[in-house]
């Protein structure tokens, strides 16, 4: 019976889904840029995007409550999917503008698009994305002629405060 609940309460589709192909706003200006080519790195990483929106002057003035957290940890799995799924290096760039912050985090592997997980079993993954799709205001993803990038805008304050509304769960096409 917990298993049904569980089930239940699972809003994804039973297959796996694309994702919305868009750019992100063109308003934001780079912070940092990290690039890693192993999951080893991937502590490093956090840790220095953590501190990098911590101590930023932004954050400092207008007190970003949860977003720094909330931030790395969709940082944290978007380099994961592009380090298992793309090909080297992975190049994570954060970006901000007066109302908030992008990530952008890029990949070499051009010829496969992001892709949705659709309900699976505990422990084998696929939740990168959802997680991104819940945490962010919006996600997406774009694709130059040799980089793949997938995108996450979040606002100063974080969804969980109230103050901002994640990105529609739903697929658009």
């Amino acid at each position: 019976m917990p298993e049904q609940q569980e089930r239940a309460a699972d809003t994804r589709s039973e297959a796996d889904q694309g994702l919305r192909a868009s750019t992100p706003p063109d308003s934001f200006s780079l912070v940092h840029e990290w690039v890693i080519d192993s999951l080893t790195e991937l502590a490093g990483l956090r840790r220095s995007l953590q501190q990098a929106l911590v101590t930023s002057r932004r954050a400092a003035v207008d007190g970003l409550s949860r977003t720094p957290d909330l931030m790395v940890l969709v940082a944290s799995e978007l380099a994961t999917n592009a380090l298992r799924h793309g090909r080297p290096p992975t190049i994570v760039r954060l970006l901000a503008d007066g109302d908030g912050w992008l990530l952008d985090v890029a990949d070499h592997g051009v010829d496969t698009a992001p892709v949705l997980a659709g309900v699976r079993e505990p422990g084998e993954g696929g939740f990168g994305l959802a997680i991104a799709r819940k945490l962010a205001l919006d996600v997406g993803w774009y694709a130059t002629g040799t980089t793949k990038h997938v995108w996450a805008v979040f606002a100063d304050t974080s969804p969980a405060d109230g103050d901002a509304e994640p990105a529609d769960p739903a697929p658009t096409a």
